[in-house]
This record gives structure tokens, sequence and C-alpha cells, in this order.
């Protein structure tokens, strides 16, 4: 066995017994975690033009990104997530489509429903977005929520299949308030939704497309979260 799966497994055990070993762990886990929020500061207005660009090809999702990270900080905040957590969350949000920028505009705008070539293109923009990431600066907190925001709770979204707490939390996070502002926004297939048509959706969606307790969240700080992004819904 490698040393850090041995540790990994028995690593309970050895800080009962080292309780200095915890300490120094968990103020490792702390610095980690503080240097690569600072890399995610320096890395944002770059990857802030490049959402630009991307949803200046498209006018029905202008400023999506912007309210998908605008909710996801809101909905941290109802979770209570602690301040690094809640910032690579609301980073992750602002960045979860930028694999978009490798799909064909003629995919991005069609106004009918995709073919089967299509779709397997639109689906790519998952792994083409962590790409980007891993390749600016290894931002590896950021690549997951990106990479996993189309999975789904029972396995059957993509790119991985992933099911139930195999899906990175971030993913789960920004997956509802990817679907609300979808839902709630005017698209070029359909108008937008309602903000009681949205949360039905939602309650129909728990243990299908996502984790049950954080719909309960989100529907309970609706106001909180959604409050007015959506005047005119």
């Amino acid at each position: 066995m490698k040393p850090q799966n041995y540790f990994e497994k028995h690593k309970d055990k050895i800080y009962e017994k080292w309780p200095s070993i915890a300490f120094y762990s968990s103020a490792v886990d702390r610095t980690n975690n503080f240097l690569e929020n600072a890399q995610l500061l320096l890395y944002r207005n770059a990857f802030a033009a490049i959402i630009a660009t991307l949803e200046a090809r498209d006018k029905y999702t202008c400023h999506h990104s912007e309210r998908v990270s605008i909710m996801c900080e809101k909905f941290c905040n109802a979770l209570n997530l602690p301040s690094w957590q809640m910032q690579i969350i609301e980073v992750s949000a602002t960045v979860h489509d930028i694999g978009k920028v490798g799909i064909d505009d003629s995919v991005l705008n069609k106004a009918g429903k995709l073919n089967e070539e299509e779709w397997e293109q639109m689906k790519k923009h998952t792994i083409i977005g962590e790409e980007i990431l891993l390749k600016a600066g290894k931002l590896t907190s950021l690549a997951q929520g990106v990479r996993s925001h189309h999975e789904r709770w029972n396995g059957t979204g993509y790119p991985d299949g992933l099911k139930g707490e195999d899906i990175p939390y971030s993913a789960r996070i920004i997956a509802i308030c990817d679907s609300a502002d979808a839902m709630m926004s005017t698209r070029v297939y359909r108008k937008a939704l309602s903000a009681d048509v949205c949360k039905s959706e939602l309650i129909n969606g728990k243990n299908i497309m996502y984790q049950p307790e954080l719909v309960d969240v989100f529907l309970d700080s609706w106001e909180d979260i959604v409050g007015d992004l959506y005047k005119d819904t």
C-alpha cells in the first residue's frame, strides 16, 4: 500500500495518537486553501473577459454566468459554508460554461432541438472547461465544479455519470443555480418560465437531478438567493 493511501485509511487513529500531526495537517490544508484562493483571484479577471466574449456570441445567455455566480454565493451563505469554500464555488459558477468557447456557434445558437451529433458536441463543454482551468494554473478545485455541473444525482448526467455524493459538492450547488437561471431566463427556443414553475421543476428534480437536501435549502431561502434577479418574470 502506498504511504499516502495508508495515511488516508488510518488518519483518524494517527491523529488520535499524535494530536500534533492533526494540528499541522490542518494548518497545511488551510495554507493550501489560501494559496489556491489567491490564485483564483489572480486569474479571475482573465476568466471574466473570456466569459464576456462567450456570452456576446449569444444574446440569450448574456449575464447567465454572472447570475448563476450571484445565486451560488447567496446559496453558500444559506448553507453556512466557510468563506474559502464559498469563494471557490462562486468563482467556479462564474466560469462554469467557459468550455463553450470551444463549441461551434451553429450549435450554441441553434433555435431548434440539437441533433445527436450536435448534442454530443455541446456536452464536451464541461471537459473543455476543465482542460482550460487545469492548463491555466492547475486550478483543481475550480475544474471539479466545471467538469461536473451537469452530473445528476441519480447518475444519468454527463460527462462521467457520477452519482450522489460522488458528485463534487460545488457541482451540486452550481447545478441547481444553473437550472434555475436557465428556466427563468428567455432562451432562443422558449420564453422565461415563472418562479412558481421553476420551483415546481426543482422539486420534481429532487433525487433525480439534484441532491434533495440542497433543493430544500434553496427553496427555503428563495427570496434571499433569487431576490429580484428576474424582475420581469
